[in-house]
């Protein structure tokens, strides 16, 4: 039996696997990357560049600062949402990560907008689905780390699973082998820090639910286990391990 070829799509160049890494290398993954933000904006990406589906058996795509309705400066965006449908009609697992749960919508027709709200930093979800038979579960309550000023509507066919006052959606499943996420189950002390230089320089979020970046930069260990975990479980999940 061949070993679990994972691969990932990584936007911007801070935002890269995170804490779930170690987790699928202890499985034996191999594990590749896409690295569109790598690409000259101007680039004319072919679809054929990128793996063949066939050679992917999970597929990870990662946060970004960009919309993914900014094809105009990002013009790989479309090829990327294209090759993400192509994919998806396998039925294969994959899991996407704040713009990745939005890429995953917006590739099946869902509108992605701006929230209310920006939210960044340490927030409660909770769970939108009693506990059924075949939907991926969460805590009832549970703290994740927030870092986004757009948001997904959730695809037809799929259920929305964790939500909160400031974003309603915040996580949802299709079938049994997609998950998007809205939050940052992935983040580790190193990912943050990007983060937190990033809006230091840039001050993207001038509207947001926020604590201070500060405060942020003084996150403990616990603070980032749970999500940890619950994308842990989500890898199981997708990929139907008990």
């Amino acid at each position: 039996m061949r070993n679990l070829k994972v691969h990932y799509f990584q936007h911007i160049a801070g935002e890269g696997f995170g804490s779930c890494y170690a987790y699928l290398k202890a499985m034996g993954a191999e594990i590749t990357a896409t690295e569109f933000f790598a690409l000259p904006l101007d680039s004319q990406l072919d679809i054929d560049a990128l793996p063949h589906v066939d050679e992917v058996d999970l597929l990870m795509i990662m946060g970004g600062e960009m919309s993914v309705n900014d094809e105009a400066n990002y013009p790989w965006l479309k090829i990327e949402k294209r090759w993400i449908r192509r994919y998806l009609a396998t039925e294969k697992p994959a899991i996407g990560l704040c713009l990745g749960g939005q890429l995953i919508a917006n590739a099946l027709g869902a509108n992605v907008s701006r929230n209310p709200i920006q939210e960044i930093g340490w927030t409660l979800i909770n769970r939108s689905q009693p506990v059924l038979e075949n939907v991926f579960q969460i805590p009832d309550r549970m703290k994740v780390m927030q870092w986004h000023s757009e948001t997904f509507d959730i695809p037809k066919g799929a259920i929305r699973l964790a939500e909160n006052h400031a974003c309603v959606n915040q996580l949802y499943q299709i079938g049994k082998n997609v998950l998007g996420f809205q939050f940052h189950p992935e983040i580790t002390p190193h990912s943050l820090n990007i983060f937190i230089d990033h809006e230091e320089e840039n001050r993207v979020f001038n509207n947001a639910s926020l604590q201070s970046l500060n405060t942020l930069r003084h996150s403990q260990q616990q603070d980032y286990q749970m999500g940890n975990m619950l994308l842990n479980h989500a890898i199981d999940f997708v990929l139907k391990i008990e």
